[in-house]
């Protein structure tokens, strides 16, 4: 059977469900976000230890400007109240931002920093945000990564194997599943280096619509997936 650790979810569909609530699209972020709060709960209930969410990606930076203002709002409320949120220290939890967030308005990268910085010694879980990020770009950041160290000398081209693109990523662990909401069948650029051996989910529901019995369901149909790694 296979056993859980990693769990990441693309979080999709928010606007679809703020438009049948006949509410203004950028709204349906807000349900997303409390919705993501529970995800935390359940994941704990679980016993998931580990858990990347993609929560912005380098496209959505194209949204209409009231949108992209509300969602930087969100984004750094969310962050500060994470902050102050005693279960994060009760549980241990370390929280990550990744992906190129030097390009977020200075005060939601503040947010973001901060907590990376006060739960950087947490061990007991670990939350990804996928944050202004994009699986091609996080490998072009790799690549040059790698390139400036065989620039300065610290590494020759021979060495560059896998485990060296693992150890210069924005995150190395790989999710032991993927669900993706909202009801699109593609992978839209997440992850594309950690997913290599990862199963997929894609469910009709939108983000605010999932429920911890959609979570179930998913890791009970994984355990029972058999996984042949090519053979």
């Amino acid at each position: 059977m296979n056993e859980v650790k990693h769990i990441a979810i693309v979080l999709d569909g928010n606007r679809r469900f703020a438009k049948r609530l006949m509410l203004e699209p950028w709204k349906g972020h807000e349900y997303g976000a409390q919705k993501t709060e529970k995800l935390l709960e359940w994941c704990k209930e679980l016993g998931i230890k580990e858990l990347t969410l993609y929560a912005f990606s380098m496209q959505n930076f194209n949204r209409p400007k009231n949108e992209f203002d509300y969602l930087m709002n969100l984004f750094r409320d969310n962050f500060y109240k994470l902050k102050d949120d005693k279960r994060i220290y009760e549980n241990k939890i370390r929280i990550n931002v990744i992906g190129r967030i030097h390009l977020f308005p200075e005060d939601v990268q503040k947010a973001m920093k901060e907590i990376m910085e006060r739960t950087k010694h947490h061990d007991k879980y670990i939350i990804n945000f996928a944050m202004a990020y994009g699986g091609r770009e996080e490998l072009i950041d790799t690549i040059k990564k790698i390139g400036r160290k065989i620039e300065d000398h610290k590494i020759s081209a021979e060495e560059i194997n896998e485990e060296l693109v693992d150890n210069n990523l924005y995150m190395k662990d790989q999710p032991d599943f993927i669900i993706r909401t909202g009801g699109d069948h593609r992978t839209s650029n997440f992850l594309v280096w950690q997913s290599w051996y990862s199963e997929w989910f894609f469910l009709e529901k939108t983000w605010p619509e999932f429920e911890k019995e959609d979570l179930i369901n998913c890791i009970n149909e994984f355990k029972s997936r058999e996984k042949r790694f090519g053979k």
